[in-house]
């Protein structure tokens, strides 16, 4: 029989035990903040009706669905996760309490081109709040503070949220004669990091977006409006009266800078930036990127923003909201490429092997029950390998602990545990093995996240 040479398809991720518990714990943490929030976990499936999952795509985004027919049936796979909430909603409308607060961390999936650090399939981890006809800007507020609370909670500590109003940008662009053209300005102005100013001037004047010299220069000019957060909207305030618009965005930018420090976001940790603006057309007012501040060529590590209406495809009600959303996938695989994945953290399938040193295994697997009533992860070893093979396989493993029961310990009711990290070997009583390995856990395993901050 030919073998078939094993592959993983490019553009999915396969991870390595030690880094699948890693990651693991990192979803484990976004779940226990978004919970502090008041958000409820909610899951939607893989698979849609095409018809349903694509009743707004367009362009590029049909162009990277995985489509497929079964039987009758055109199936597409979620490229995203926040069509299937708008359909989720709208479906279930009047079941639901409005504000609706939900998080949801799942795989989603685009047949883009493959490369470093971008995946086919990925995890995204969403939250979003959706109102019943209108919506509080005190929620836009709230959302800088979800995404402060959760990567501190992950132990990073060097990132900066930066904020912006889309209303804003509008109104300065209808300031100019420019409604019309909005929309390929905001997502060319979108590039400024990536292209450069001078770059971008000649894309708003070139032929496809075709404003003058003189807009160009004062779009730039605009954009490029800086200093500490009072400093921005000082500036900003010189151009108030001249626009509705305008006026509104910058109230409601003010509102979410005056809340932030309530919700107990630093100062160092947030910024008003008026180059921000999210290049996909449904965002309408709070806009919302994250950066790391000591690797700025990674990019946004989450973004997001306000959206007046998410069912319009589905359904005649007015459903605004505002929501992030932090690629999982795709930020686990920068964290480990710049060092920050804390080695330190216990990421072995158990926290005991338990070695039998004897043909009856009746005490090894009683001490095992007991370990794991007591919350201990607990493994025992029974294949009949020579001593070297099994030690071998705890380190292996990486195993905190072995735990040994021969004739000698079974007579005493006692357990011989080495500490793999010290070397260190005591005999105790099983009582005492089981207090002694679940409190040295719980040290160990304090304050330690699957994520630190590297050295520099």
């Amino acid at each position: 029989m030919a073998k078939q040479k094993p592959r993983t398809l490019s553009g999915f991720m396969e991870l390595l035990p030690q880094r699948q518990v890693q990651f693991d714990r990192m979803v484990e943490l976004l779940r226990r903040s978004y919970s502090l929030y008041g958000f409820t976990p909610l899951d939607t499936p893989v698979i849609e009706a095409s018809e349903v999952l694509l009743a707004k795509a367009g362009g590029e985004t049909e162009k990277q669905i995985y489509r497929f027919l079964k039987g009758d049936t055109d199936l597409s796979l979620r490229f995203d996760l926040t069509v299937p909430l708008a359909k989720y909603v709208a479906l279930h409308y009047g079941d639901l309490a409005f504000p609706f607060r939900r998080f949801q961390i799942g795989k989603v999936y685009r047949g883009e081109r493959a490369q470093r650090g971008r995946f086919r399939e990925f995890y995204q981890a969403d939250i979003d709040i959706i109102g019943d006809g209108k919506l509080d800007i005190v929620n836009e507020a709230e959302i800088p503070s979800i995404i402060y609370q959760t990567f501190t909670s992950l132990g990073l500590k060097r990132f900066q949220i930066r904020v912006n109003n889309r209303k804003i940008l509008n109104g300065f662009y209808a300031m100019l004669g420019l409604t019309e053209k909005s929309g390929d300005i905001m997502r060319t102005v979108d590039k400024l990091e990536k292209i450069g100013p001078e770059k971008v001037a000649a894309l708003l004047t070139g032929e496809d977006i075709g404003i003058t010299a003189e807009q160009a220069d004062e779009i730039l000019k605009f954009i490029a409006i800086q200093g500490d957060n009072d400093q921005v909207l000082t500036a900003l305030e010189g151009y108030r009266g001249r626009h509705e618009l305008f006026d509104q965005g910058l109230d409601e930018l003010t509102c979410v800078v005056k809340y932030l420090s309530a919700f107990g976001v630093p100062q160092t940790h947030f910024a008003v930036d008026l180059t921000i603006a999210r290049g996909l057309d449904y965002y309408t007012g709070t806009v919302y990127e994250t950066t790391m501040l000591d690797h700025p060529e990674i990019g946004s590590i989450c973004s997001g923003g306000r959206y007046d209406n998410l069912a319009e495809y589905y359904t005649d009600k007015q459903l605004p909201g505002v929501g992030i959303s932090i690629g999982l996938t795709r930020l686990f695989f920068v964290l480990e490429d710049q060092g920050y994945l804390n080695e330190e953290m216990v990421t072995a399938p158990a926290d005991v092997l338990i070695l039998p040193m004897t043909e009856d295994l009746a005490p090894a697997i009683s001490f095992a029950t007991q370990l794991r009533q007591a919350g201990v992860r607990a493994q025992l070893y029974t294949e009949q390998k020579k001593f070297k093979q099994k030690m071998t396989y705890a380190d292996k493993i990486g195993v905190p602990y072995v735990a040994f029961l021969g004739d000698d310990e079974i007579s005493q009711n006692a357990v011989s545990v080495k500490d793999m990290t010290t070397g260190q070997q005591e005999t105790l009583s099983v009582d005492q093995a089981v207090d002694t390995i679940a409190n040295d856990l719980a040290e160990r395993v304090a304050g330690i996240d699957p994520i630190q901050e590297p050295e520099h």
